[in-house]
């Protein structure tokens, strides 16, 4: 399932968009913009549609819980 996550980077105006291809990978970058000042608008998936950090966190889990594990 792929992400967009829109955020707006500190003293900008205009509200970026970056695409995630797992919920994994979707709350990595989150962290990163939170560690950089960035402010997250909106994160959507084709699938979900609008939802906040708390369901993308439960989606990773989820994910990660379907995921093989490896030896």
């Amino acid at each position: 399932m792929s992400y967009t996550i829109g955020f707006q980077a500190k003293d900008q105006k205009a509200v970026l968009a970056t695409e995630a291809a797992t919920a994994n990978q979707a709350v990595a970058i989150i962290a990163a913009l939170r560690q950089s000042a960035d402010e997250i608008k909106f994160i959507r998936s084709p699938q979900e549609g609008e939802m906040g950090i708390e369901m993308l966190l439960l989606l990773a889990k989820e994910e990660a819980e379907e995921m093989p594990q490896r030896a």
